[in-house]
């Protein structure tokens, strides 16, 4: 077996979000497409007797390394279905905002997932068994362990390969501030429903992308901002710069993005931006195709 694996975790942005009835379960219906982007968490699986997490980088402090992390739960989960007797110790490079809208703590438990499937040799049975857990670890985690332009329904769990989406570059801006998905769920007092949104391929261009996107919404948005106005102002921001095509928050936020015209535009923008606000957590990033 390897002695070291590294696993980059990149950031999931829901270009639409559009929630339906609360479920039986208790989980709401929703419908999305997710995409990732080029930036992301790293982590790091050396082989060990037992299984530890360090956590370390820019937005490490905010994140607890105990039993209820995800990366812990993950790697537990996996070592237990398969009857791992072997640790490994973990450290995740946290680069990205906590409680922010683009999957972090789900990026990282798939992540662990892949790892631990190469850590441990488990190559022949570690997709599926991958995907498996990945449902009960929470909605965002199945489409975090597919890494790629995907449908989401169901919860979250149903995954399916979206159309071809160009690999644009956005620009991520979070405010500063975390918004519990919970309490943001709890303020939804209008949904769009299941089942709305067209599934014709999408074209190949940045602006066919943003037209398509023109008829769909994130409605969680709404909720949100009544929680943490500030998000306004990031959106507001955003749909100020030249060359923007379309300004949206991601899952349920804080953190929201633009698609603009050109790769430049993009860059300009984020630089633009990152001066201005130097409390706020700016990245210009690329969709990965």
């Amino acid at each position: 077996m390897p002695s070291r694996i590294d696993a980059f975790a990149p950031a999931k942005i829901n270009l639409f979000l559009h929630v339906g009835d609360k479920r039986a379960d208790g989980y709401h219906a929703l419908e999305s497409i997710a995409v990732f982007v080029d930036v992301g968490d790293k982590l790091i699986f050396e082989a060990a007797d037992t299984l530890s997490l360090n956590v370390e980088g820019p937005f490490g402090a905010g994140l607890a390394a105990d039993n209820d992390n995800l990366v812990l739960r993950a790697a537990r989960a996996i070592a237990r279905h398969e009857n791992i007797d072997a640790g490994a110790a973990i450290t995740l490079v946290k680069n990205l905002p906590v409680a922010s809208g683009i999957g972090g703590g789900s990026a990282d438990a798939a992540a662990t997932l892949r790892g631990l499937v190469q850590l441990w040799n488990l190559t022949e049975v570690g997709p599926r068994v991958s995907r498996k857990i990945a449902e009960t670890l929470g909605s965002d985690v199945p489409v975090c362990v597919e890494c790629r332009p995907s449908w989401m329904e169901g919860r979250g769990e149903i995954v399916t390969r979206a159309g071809r989406i160009p690999p644009a570059m956005l620009v991520l801006v979070n405010p500063g501030v975390a918004v519990p998905t919970a309490a943001v769920f709890g303020g939804l007092t209008q949904r769009s429903g299941i089942d709305v949104a067209s599934r014709i391929p999408i074209e190949r261009d940045v602006w066919s992308l943003a037209e398509y996107l023109k008829s769909t919404k994130n409605d969680l948005e709404a909720p949100a901002l009544s929680i943490a106005p500030v998000i306004g102002d990031a959106l507001a921001v955003l749909r100020a710069q030249r060359g923007v095509y379309l300004a949206r928050m991601s899952g349920s936020g804080a953190t929201c993005f633009a698609i603009f015209e050109s790769d430049s535009a993009a860059i300009a923008a984020a630089d633009a931006i990152a001066a201005a606000h130097p409390g706020w957590w700016v990245k210009a990033a690329r969709i990965l195709t």
